[in-house]
């Protein structure tokens, strides 16, 4: 585990930050190299677009230069799996070091600075937040498997390794703002009872985290069971675009309220992940109109919101 010690050492000395600022540095960083991307046609065209949006390179583009070649670079669809494979997988990693004080986790915690460890999520937060996110990622591969379908489609090998980079970052993400709890109070099987009174954020937000899953997952239910590509005619997909990506969204902003730490209203460095997948799922809800319309008319797709009504 020294290894692994030096290696955190060399990547945060050389970086400057502690390992809670360079989490959140990743996630805005990642959201603001999505944002630029998208913003000229002929990167967003290239290298956001996937599925059955994807178009080849247009008229007058040169087939030879270097961005078309990059763009060459793709890997089937189904690998999204593989996420959702990553975040269990991490979860279940990190579950195993938080119970034995594991070298890797230890070698992260230590580096976090004393103002953010004292300023620590609780035990039981970042157990129930630990649950929420095992959750989230056991739905949403199980749905990847159930709803899948035979297809073609392809995406970016950037944009699986960024995706893969993500669920593996959310890993640690989930506790890394309680890693001063963790290192003063061993976690043992005892604190996993569930006689212990939940707090009143915990008593709201759970429910509403729970909510926003059924919504979501109801949302790709009904998309599995479109025969064709065609504009949803589900009364939740009338009033936006991507539910679903909205569904995601608040998602993580309710782990980003159930993880704040004693004093603050939001666990910061879930709320740079929330950024990032806000900018990744609204440059994709953007494009996903811009398809509707070109093959269904303007008319198909007139006054819906993009992923929350009444807010994007």
């Amino acid at each position: 585990m020294d290894r692994i010690a030096f290696g955190v050492d060399s990547a945060l000395e050389a970086a400057g930050m502690d390992a809670v600022d360079a989490l959140r540095a990743f996630f805005i960083l990642a959201a603001a190299t999505t944002i630029s991307v998208s913003i000229p046609s002929f990167l967003r065209d290239r290298f956001l677009v996937y599925g059955p949006r994807a178009t080849s390179p247009g008229p007058g583009r040169d087939a030879s230069g270097l961005l078309d070649y990059l763009a060459t670079w793709r890997v089937p669809h189904r690998y999204f799996t593989q996420f959702y494979i990553a975040s269990l997988l991490s979860s279940g990693f990190w579950a195993v070091q938080i119970l034995c004080r594991g070298g890797a986790l230890q070698a992260i915690a230590e580096r976090v600075n004393e103002e953010h460890q004292s300023q620590s999520m609780s035990l039981s937060q970042v157990i129930v937040c630990w649950i929420l996110l095992a959750i989230q990622g056991s739905r949403r591969l199980w749905e990847s498997w159930a709803f899948a379908k035979p297809s073609s489609s392809q995406m970016g090998v950037v944009h699986w390794l960024l995706g893969l980079a993500f669920y593996l970052a959310v890993g640690v993400a989930i506790w890394i703002e309680g890693s001063g709890s963790i290192l003063a109070h061993p976690v043992t099987l005892h604190d996993f009872r569930i006689t212990i009174a939940p707090s009143f954020r915990t008593f709201v937000f759970v429910p509403l985290f729970l909510v926003a899953s059924g919504i979501q997952h109801d949302c790709h239910h009904f998309l599995f069971s479109l025969k064709k590509y065609t504009v949803p005619d589900h009364p939740i997909f009338r009033a936006a675009i991507c539910p679903h990506y909205g569904a995601e969204c608040i998602i993580y902003l309710l782990l980003a309220i159930l993880a704040a730490p004693s004093g603050q209203v939001v666990n910061k460095t879930l709320l740079a992940c929330l950024g990032f997948v806000a900018a990744n799922l609204g440059v994709t809800a953007q494009t996903t109109k811009q398809w509707y319309k070109q093959k269904f008319g303007a008319e198909a797709v007139p006054s819906r919101w993009l992923m929350i009504p009444y807010i994007y």
